[in-house]
């Protein structure tokens, strides 16, 4: 078995326009003897293991994102379909990465709130003796260390699908072997619901009211706590899928009882705000979908809305002070500060229609929002917070005590 951790960008080949980012384009070109990008490393591997017997194998994502399994085989597939156009490739191979029995994707479910490794964990441990503790951090703003800060809380549901034989993998503190289904009911409940979307809606208003630490900023900010509480218990967990395995309520409770709260754990605002435009679709299109086949319309939504106009008031890079701060690293970051370019904080009449684009995206958003009743809304909680300082803290309590 293989297993990923390189996030959900890690898989994507296309921009959201459609076109292939550049050094995808490259690697379709150049063909497995030149691969560059991970998923045309991947794949090149894999043509090598064919043409060495063709040995079956599970390629195993562990990355926070819906039907991991799933992206990662597609990824696979679309390169080995734009090799076998150029000829890179045979017939054969095609016949052997497009067949689970031999190439499987399981989908997984993991959850263990792992922040970048703390700069005081690292001091303290250096104080303790321990030598070189000091995180490394890449050119493309990666953060490493030989140790890591986590919670003690996890879980990893795995569907269970090896065909090549596995470890006995459950016997791990915290983990399931499943099938696809279960998997994918933990991941949606997990991703959709409960707890990614408190992260994706809270963390860059974060950053924009000046918290640098995710579990502080609960604790001390009434407001920010009650927005929390609000996206998890009032408007995710009405449509959390139960999974059997794991309670969506358990799940909550456990969350605002242990897990955010804990400022030990050192988690970021900033983190929070890292591809967030890779996210937003899976962890608020998903609800508004919800939403919309229980209720016909996602209208009644007001903590998910306000996190998506926090999301892009944050991509404007000034915070409720007036003063600037650097992005946190997202893929679409030139991109979307290019189409919010007109509009200056503390004007609010620069801002007329430069939402649209975003908003009725579907391959950000997975969804047009304007479609769902949503989008109106939140262009007027957008504008409200642009309105000069403190008008980001004024929005948000505005509409979290309605």
């Amino acid at each position: 078995m293989v297993s990923f951790t390189i996030t959900e960008k890690g898989y994507a080949l296309q921009k959201a326009d459609g076109t292939w980012f550049p050094f995808v384009e490259a690697d379709i070109q150049n063909g497995p003897d030149k691969a560059v990008g991970a998923m045309a490393v991947l794949t090149a591997m894999l043509y090598e293991r064919y043409q060495a017997g063709k040995y079956p194998i599970a390629l195993v994502s562990m990355d926070n994102c819906s039907r991991n399994g799933a992206k990662l085989r597609e990824s696979v597939l679309e390169m080995t379909e734009e090799w076998q156009k150029a000829g890179f490739v045979d017939e054969g191979f095609a016949a052997y990465v497009n067949d689970e029995k031999t190439v499987a994707f399981p989908w997984t479910m993991i959850d263990k709130i792992t922040p970048r490794p703390s700069d005081q964990i690292a001091k303290d441990l250096e104080e303790l003796g321990v030598e070189d503790m000091q995180p490394v951090i890449t050119g493309k703003k990666t953060y490493i260390a030989p140790f890591v800060n986590a919670e003690k809380p996890q879980y990893l549901v795995i569907e269970d699908s090896f065909p090549n034989g596995r470890p006995v993998l459950e016997k791990g503190f915290g983990v399931y072997m499943a099938d696809r289904e279960t998997v994918n009911l933990s991941e949606r409940m997990k991703v959709t619901a409960c707890l990614n979307p408190v992260h994706t809606a809270t963390g860059p208003l974060g950053v924009a009211l000046g918290y640098e630490l995710f579990a502080h900023m609960l604790n001390t900010d009434e407001d920010m706590m009650k927005m929390a509480r609000m996206v998890a218990y009032d408007e995710g967990l009405p449509v959390a899928p139960n999974p059997g395995i794991l309670s969506p309520q358990e799940f909550v409770d456990e969350l605002f009882n242990d897990r955010f709260p804990n400022e030990c754990l050192g988690d970021t605002n900033l983190r929070l705000a890292v591809d967030v435009s890779q996210m937003v679709g899976i962890r608020f299109g998903e609800i508004m979908k919800a939403y919309v086949a229980k209720y016909g319309d996602a209208s009644r939504l007001t903590a998910i809305p306000l996190g998506i106009a926090g999301w892009l008031r944050y991509m404007l890079a000034v915070d409720d002070e007036g003063k600037s701060y650097e992005l946190a690293p997202d893929p679409m970051n030139e991109e979307i500060q290019e189409q919010l370019k007109d509009i200056v904080v503390g004007s609010p009449e620069t801002f007329t229609d430069q939402l649209r684009p975003i908003l009725s995206n579907e391959r950000i958003f997975f969804v047009d929002i304007y479609q769902t009743g949503l989008g109106e809304k939140i262009e007027t909680m957008f504008g409200e917070m642009l309105a000069g300082p403190g008008a980001i803290k004024a929005t948000i309590h505005k509409y979290i005590s309605q």
